[in-house]
């Protein structure tokens, strides 16, 4: 089975039983083979979970702590023959001291032991009364020193890491220890390390580790789970890591708090799973990580790995991490199931009822223009205006841009220039959506000036092929840039990202402008933002509704015989949803065709077949390829997302790059 980069991971909040270490035990065996169950392969429990976070002074019990290692070791052989990594929390003695660790487990063998570094002791907490906290591995010769193990060998390095006796194994006790499952690396931190100004994870994900995990025993006050959720949401934004945040839940004393068994699971910014809180019952969240993606962000962000404490060499500070190798990950069929949500619309905003985000992405295209008019003086904005999407929303950005600035929107000279494909549907939307913002309307047709065209070139005008198409394209620009010139203002682009991607423009026709306001909107966002503003027009209203509603089209093709378009851009080069949908993943995160493809099934299975969606993702390769000569000359456009085509700022491509190894990759 091919992982396609993916990582299963749980977290997993048992009920406990204070102090009954017998019962913790076999509440967690049972969750560790109901998450081997479900093909996960690394599982993580909270904090002290063995034997309950709120034990208090029984901590100081010696009954306790010998039955907690017990404990440890019997889920320890519950994980014999299984492929799964299990993190589980309880209290460790060691050289005279108290530790609250995290215990890793795998195939019957402790494989490190993690202790807590940051003690709580203000308000509701007490740590430091019980524990010692885990910097003694930390400071030097003068905190805890003894053997180590490194793949399997003995060392000595004073200070470090330490080489314990537990529960019948030997291993190393130390809050720096990368552990490494197939492709995937993870680190450990507790519960209040995350809350720290610099939390170790900071340095565990500069060192190595791509996912980070919290056992955590936080209770619940109110609106503290928003800002817990923020904080771990950040904490994986910083670090570019995935994150699994375990906290205790039901069982745990309610002597003075109350604990709600919160668990998070969390990549590179983005809440991929979480459970229901409070709940009296044991709780499994499960996500499936991108470790690929990660590992991409990593690499092209050039900060990254740039920091190292105390100005030194990271490689002197990091080099102290011991790295232990725990064998390959479970056995999971992600083709089966894929553990998380694959969006098949990236760029459009969700969960934006009040507009907020769509209001920001408008704001950053006006605020673009209104500065570019201002700077260079220019009291005169030229559009070309065909009735369709591109259009209408660089129209409706230009006299936001007017209004910004302070300019009379007579200023703004909306051209619609009908040609052999025009329709009476998109000609009528274009001059009444004109007339409706007040913008200065002039109507160019250009069926006599090509027709000329095509007399002085010597083609035949009823052979409709690229020269019929293009010189319609051309000379529009070529009236639009006039009428600029002729006014003493500047040709705004309609162009989108979707179609820079494609290449689906004409090469110095509408290719060509002086400021481009679309170009770092994708299609699917286009509709989304003119819907957007119908809802805030209503003197427009039904002109938007209608552009939406009109299929997508050059309209370089005559009409059919009843009056529509007959030529549709998306049953030529295949549905914007899907080419958006490459473009994201394809851009953001380095994916290869054949990982496109297994995401694209996963998110328009139920629309698309895989051949329907493997013939799409051919065009968009060869397009993309192909195109990026159109690309390497674009005029300036503001950056709108993360994804930009400008060959002035995220996309540096050679205009003869093959795409053999990228259509190859589809050939299975």
């Amino acid at each position: 089975m091919k992982d396609y980069g993916f990582f299963r991971v749980a977290a997993a909040v048992p009920v406990v039983k204070v102090a009954d270490t017998d019962v913790n035990a076999e509440r967690i065996c049972t969750m560790i083979s109901e998450a081997s169950s479900r093909e996960v392969s690394l599982v993580v429990f909270p904090e002290l979970c063995v034997t309950g976070y709120t034990c208090g002074d029984l901590f100081g019990q010696q009954l306790l702590l010998e039955n907690a290692e017990k404990a440890v070791r019997r889920i320890m052989e519950h994980t014999r023959g299984k492929a799964i990594t299990a993190v589980i929390g309880a209290p460790v003695r060691f050289s005279g001291r108290l530790y609250n660790c995290a215990v890793v487990i795998r195939n019957g063998n402790i494989k490190g032991i993690v202790p807590k570094i940051y003690l709580p002791t203000y308000n509701e907490y007490y740590e430091s009364r019980w524990f010692s906290s885990g910097k003694d591995f930390l400071d030097g010769p003068s905190s805890v020193a003894g053997r180590f193990l490194v793949n399997g060998k003995d060392s000595v390095r004073e200070g470090f890491h330490a080489e314990i006796q537990y529960a019948g194994f030997r291993c190393n006790i130390s809050p720096d220890m990368l552990f490494t499952i197939g492709n995937a690396t993870f680190a450990v931190e507790l519960c209040e390390d995350l809350w720290t100004p610099v939390p170790p994870s900071s340095y565990h994900a500069l060192a190595g580790a791509q996912v980070i995990v919290n056992l955590s025993a936080s209770n619940d006050i109110f609106m503290k789970h928003a800002y817990r959720r923020d904080l771990v949401c950040q904490q994986s934004a910083r670090t570019l890591s995935a994150y699994v945040y375990c906290s205790a839940g039901f069982g745990e004393s309610t002597q003075d708090v109350v604990y709600s068994g919160a668990a998070l699971i969390c990549e590179n910014g983005t809440v991929l799973s979480e459970n229901e809180r409070f709940s009296t019952a044991a709780s499994m969240t499960v996500s499936d990580v991108d470790i690929e993606k990660l590992s991409v962000l990593r690499q092209k962000t050039s900060t990254f790995g740039s920091v190292a404490p105390d100005g030194t060499p990271s490689g002197a500070y990091y080099g102290l991490y011991s790295r232990v190798v725990l064998g390959a990950p479970a056995a999971t069929d992600f083709e089966k199931e894929l553990d998380r949500h694959v969006e098949p619309h990236p760029f459009v905003p969700k969960d934006d009822e009040n507009g907020e985000r769509c209001r920001e992405i408008f704001s950053i295209q006006v605020t673009g223009l209104a500065s570019r008019l201002m700077h260079i003086g220019c009291r005169h904005a030229v559009v070309g205006i065909s009735g369709g999407l591109d259009s209408t929303l660089a129209l409706l950005v230009t006299v936001q841009a007017f209004d910004k600035a302070g300019l009379d929107r007579k200023g703004v000279i909306g051209v619609t220039m009908p040609g052999y494909g025009t329709t009476d549907r998109t000609l009528r939307n274009a001059v009444d959506l004109m007339r409706v913002l007040g913008v200065t309307v002039r109507q160019i047709p250009i069926v006599a000036a090509c027709d000329l065209h095509f007399k002085d070139i010597g083609h035949d005008k009823n052979i409709h092929d690229v020269t019929y198409e293009n010189t319609q394209a051309r000379e529009r620009t070529q009236i639009l840039m006039d009428i600029a010139n002729q006014s003493g203002g500047i040709v705004v682009g309609t162009g989108d990202l979707s179609e820079l991607a494609l290449g689906w423009a004409t090469y110095n026709g509408d290719h060509m402008s002086m400021y481009g306001v679309n170009a770092g909107i994708p299609k699917t966002l286009v509709r989304h933002l003119v819907r957007w503003v119908a809802g805030s027009m209503p003197e427009a209203m039904d002109i938007l509704l209608d552009i939406i509603d009109t299929p997508v089209s050059p309209e370089l093709l005559p009409a059919g015989k009843d009056g529509n378009i007959s030529q549709k851009t998306e049953d030529l080069v295949g549905p914007y949803e899907l080419h958006d949908f490459f473009l994201y993943n394809f851009f953001r995160f380095g994916y290869s065709p054949e990982k496109l493809l297994f995401l694209a099934l996963k998110a328009f299975g139920g629309t698309y077949d895989a051949e329907t969606l493997r013939k799409w993702l051919k065009t968009f390769i060869r397009r993309f390829f192909s195109q990026q000569f159109k690309r390497s000359c674009l005029p300036d456009c503001p950056k709108v997302g993360s994804v930009s085509l400008s060959p002035r700022g995220d996309w540096r491509m050679p205009t003869d790059a093959s795409s053999a190894l990228f259509m190859d990759d589809l050939k299975d």
